[in-house]
Parts: structure tokens; C-alpha cells; sequence
């Protein structure tokens, strides 16, 4: 009986371990596709702003993701948007902003 309790505990460990790397790696991808939006804000917003490209931009970006990559899902002209409307609304904020892209 004595065993069965330590290899039930032995069990649990290796279950918390598991339950934490899984943790800890949604967090990474969080952190990492925080970054990306950011990053596709910040660019976006620069290049229109600087009257390299005009609003219509948005849409043809995300017909050419849909078009060229299918598989990748969460860049429509909606999406692409409110990375934008994200960069631009925190850009002045230099610590929200680091904070912002820390949070998962």
C-alpha cells in the first residue's frame, strides 16, 4: 500500500511538471504573437503614414495571406486593423507598451 502512495506522488510530480511546461509554452507563443501584432501594427501604421501606402492596404494584405499562405488564420483586414489600432494606441507609452507585450 505504501508503495502504490509513492508512485501515486511520483505520478502527480511528473503531472505538475508536465502541467507547468505547458504553462510556461502558452505563454512563450502568447508573448510571441503579442510581438508579431505589434510588429504588424507598427509597420502598417508607419507605411501609411508616411503616404507609402493607403488604407486599401489592409484588404489586398489579407487576400495576399489568405491567398499565398491558406493555412495561416487570423489576418483579415479586421485582425490587421486592430494590430494597428493596438501599435498606435500604445506607441507613446513606452513601459505600458513593453508591459503590454509581456502580458500572456
Amino acid at each position: 500500500m505504501i508503495y502504490w502512495r509513492k508512485m501515486d506522488k511520483g505520478f502527480s510530480d511528473i503531472m505538475n511538471l508536465i502541467k507547468q511546461s505547458r504553462f510556461n509554452a502558452i505563454r512563450a507563443i502568447n508573448a510571441e504573437l503579442i510581438e508579431l501584432y505589434w510588429n504588424i501594427g507598427k509597420y502598417i501604421s508607419k507605411k501609411i503614414d508616411e503616404a507609402e501606402w493607403g488604407d486599401s492596404v489592409v484588404m489586398e494584405l489579407a487576400k495576399h495571406i489568405q491567398l499565398n499562405e491558406p493555412g495561416i488564420k487570423g489576418f483579415s483586414d479586421k485582425n490587421i486593423w486592430r494590430m494597428k489600432q493596438f501599435y498606435e494606441t500604445y506607441k507613446d507609452f513606452p513601459k505600458l507598451s513593453t508591459l503590454l507585450r509581456e502580458i500572456s
